[in-house]
């Protein structure tokens, strides 16, 4: 195993300091060089420089936070570099220094001990920096958007009621009035578009609330920062586009699985990559991602089935896709969803449907085929396969022998 490695480096990660240590194969502990180094990009590249002098081929650190970040980016592309999460380099208590986790991590890492994290390269990490700032974005909209309802409620304004959506274009109109001073409810009623279902007397009777002028100011600025988020997701959108060009065509074959979205084949690609291929299955994505059963077992016994974290930008994703895909009638993933939803719940139900769709978008991305609904002829043959196990359990009542065999279906 020692030789798959060559010289490694250990690299114990701080904000201001790295605890750098140099393990020489067949090389007593005890000659280990260790090295204090700073966190400046200066120092990073004299650590850089460093490194190779010394004939280190594998650089090991721990996955601290963010402050690993720049120290790989700095060492990326010269070295062979492993991220191990803080937790498989544990030292035992009153036995931590920081030059004894760098040691532990070369020590492990030779050894096959540590839990090594997935790192893309540079342009999957800023695909991913830019869907997940999205994420965010949407969030932080959807937050402000209930601030400001329950700002309205507090001013007897039940707009809400009215308009099926208050951020629509009559709603800003009415509510950038009401920021500005406007207080005729009869006036305010009249920004209103014509094709809302309300009449004037309802949004009049609605919009006859009072509002101070903390509540003006409070409703400005909420106004102003929606507006700002709106067009920072739309510049984030933009960048995306063009930095997804080159895989249109994974892009297409992956809106072609029920559920899933342009927005979320970005999302997608930028989690797993554009081919998948730095996992081997799709039972290892299912792993990776989190929505397959875990094990905890001792003796014998299994204590728990519970999934494991997982990457939870990913798993939050499947999951909306999975409520997605299940409103279309005509998939499969909405006959799963049925015939489980029954013994398991909803719950667990669209948990299965989450593992099924990862396993759809695996199979999509690493082997490059499109996908094609089989639901109906799916659900015929499982339909006929209970009817004629019932039958033959039947007959066997009887005290009657019968061989049960399924016809071809056509699939085409």
């Amino acid at each position: 195993m020692s030789s798959e490695y060559g010289i490694v480096a250990g690299i114990d990660v701080h904000k201001k300091w790295l605890y750098v240590v140099i393990g020489p194969e067949d090389t007593p502990e005890g000659q280990f060089r260790r090295m204090r180094v700073g966190t400046t990009t200066r120092e990073l590249q004299q650590l850089a420089d460093d490194l190779y002098l010394a004939g280190v081929c594998t650089v090991v650190m721990e996955s601290t936070a963010k402050y690993w970040r720049p120290v790989w980016a700095v060492l990326e592309g010269a070295f062979r570099l492993f991220l191990a999460q803080a937790r498989s380099n544990a030292a035992p208590h009153g036995r931590k220094t920081d030059f004894g986790d760098a040691i532990r991590l070369i020590k492990r890492l030779r050894a096959g001990d540590l839990r090594l994290s997935f790192v893309p390269d540079m342009e999957q990490r800023e695909w991913r920096l830019l869907t997940r700032t999205r994420v965010k974005y949407q969030n932080d909209i959807s937050q402000l958007r209930s601030e400001l309802e329950g700002l309205l409620e507090e001013c007897r304004i039940k707009l809400s009621g009215c308009l099926s959506d208050v951020f629509g274009l009559s709603g800003r109109r009415i509510l950038r009035k009401l920021a500005e001073g406007e207080a005729d409810p009869e006036r305010l009623a009249a920004l209103a578009d014509s094709k809302v279902r309300a009449t004037p007397q309802q949004l009049a009777d609605a919009l006859n609330g009072k509002l101070t002028a903390a509540h003006r100011l409070l409703l400005n600025q909420t106004l102003d920062r929606l507006e700002t988020l709106k067009n920072q997701s739309e510049e984030i959108n933009e960048q995306l586009t063009v930095a997804m060009k080159p895989h249109l065509g994974v892009i297409r074959r992956l809106c072609a699985i029920p559920g899933i979205s342009v927005s979320a084949a970005y999302q997608v690609i930028a989690e797993l990559g554009p081919s998948a291929e730095k996992f081997v299955s799709a039972a290892h994505a299912a792993s990776w991602a989190g929505v397959c059963p875990g094990r905890q077992q001792s003796a014998g016994e299994s204590y728990s089935d519970a999934c494991a974290k997982g990457n939870r930008f990913l798993r939050r994703l499947l999951c909306q896709c999975a409520w997605a895909a299940v409103r279309n009638k005509s998939s499969y993933a909405h006959s799963l969803f049925k015939r489980l939803v029954t013994r398991l719940g909803p719950q667990k139900a669209i948990w299965a449907v989450a593992h099924y769709l990862l396993r759809l978008i695996w199979m999509v991305l690493h082997n490059g085929i499109e996908y094609q609904e089989r639901a109906q002829v799916a659900n015929l043959t499982e339909r006929l396969k209970r009817k004629l196990d019932s039958t033959a359990r039947a007959l066997r009542r009887f005290g009657l022998n019968v061989q049960i065999t399924i016809p071809e279906l056509e699939t085409a």
